[in-house]
């Protein structure tokens, strides 16, 4: 039509990403959309790199950038300063090892500015999984004599935590929703979905449980016996009876779940029910 003006599509803004293959990936389709003629391999010589399979691989998600490639690759995508610290952490986190390192790279990542800024709640979701108090919290706050007060749900958790803590731990609930106000300014339990960025949510989970186990291997000489209850026993099975094993696992929670919520009377104490299966030997694909 007549003085209409053709735009040209807008780049993708890293700043929107926590994957950075999926920034490459869209960078490149925009790239090519705007110069129909942009190829792998252009890609690749714009990183100094004579193979053209680089860029397809990294456009691909195949290849890691290493540290030999990340300064390259910043330069062939034009990125600023403040992009090319952002490229870092995501890097940061992918190259990360163990789950001390992923939680240091996360750390850095959740405290950069575009971070907070877009992915906030994402964050908040990943501390509600990965930290215990969270959902202790969150459990305490059916007692009718639950105070809004990082003090006292302080000292009143087992073990005790620092009111920092506490403080942090109540504003993640709140931020989330888990936790609402009344009018009359009583605190009480909401139903909100916990969102965690699929990048580290298995980290989120291993971070849970490493907190809970930890807890119960310590729960042995705080509580009185009459206060806890452990049972475990030792069995030699096919591994074929795994997923049956978890299927009754889960039936077992649901059905403890139900008799809680049922349960006569005023919520009194949180408690925490930790049901495992784990191998304590070799499988005997391993030993050959």
């Amino acid at each position: 039509m007549e003085g209409m003006v053709r735009t040209s599509p807008s780049p993708p803004h890293l700043q929107n990403y926590l994957d950075y293959k999926d920034f490459l990936r869209d960078w490149f389709d925009w790239k090519k959309e705007v110069s129909p003629r942009f190829s792998h391999r252009a890609f690749a010589r714009r990183m100094g790199q004579s193979s053209p399979s680089i860029g397809v691989d990294l456009v691909a998600g195949r290849r890691r950038i290493t540290p030999a490639l990340q300064e390259p690759l910043c330069k062939a995508l034009k990125l600023k300063a403040e992009e090319r610290r952002y490229l870092g952490l995501l890097i940061d986190l992918e190259r990360a090892r163990t789950p001390d390192e992923e939680n240091q790279a996360w750390e850095r990542l959740s405290a950069h500015r575009w971070f907070q800024q877009a992915r906030r709640v994402e964050g908040e979701g990943f501390r509600y999984v990965s930290d215990w108090t969270c959902p202790a919290i969150r459990e305490l706050a059916l007692r009718g004599d639950f105070q809004e007060d990082p003090a006292w749900v302080a000292r009143t958790l087992r073990p005790q935590i620092t009111e920092a803590h506490a403080r942090r731990s109540l504003e993640t609930l709140f931020e989330l929703g888990l936790l609402s106000r009344r009018e009359d300014g009583t605190v009480v339990q909401a139903e909100a979905s916990v969102v965690t960025p699929t990048q580290v949510q298995g980290l989120a989970v291993h971070n849970y449980h490493h907190g809970v186990f930890t807890l119960a291997r310590e729960g042995i000489t705080r509580f009185d016996r009459e206060e806890r209850h452990y049972m475990g026993v030792t069995v030699c099975v096919p591994e074929s009876l795994m997923p049956e094993l978890k299927d009754e696992i889960a039936a077992f929670t649901r059905r403890l779940l139900d008799k809680c919520d049922n349960a006569e009377g005023s919520p009194e104490r949180v408690y925490q029910i930790q049901l495992a299966v784990f191998p304590l030997s070799a499988s005997p694909l391993e030993e050959t």
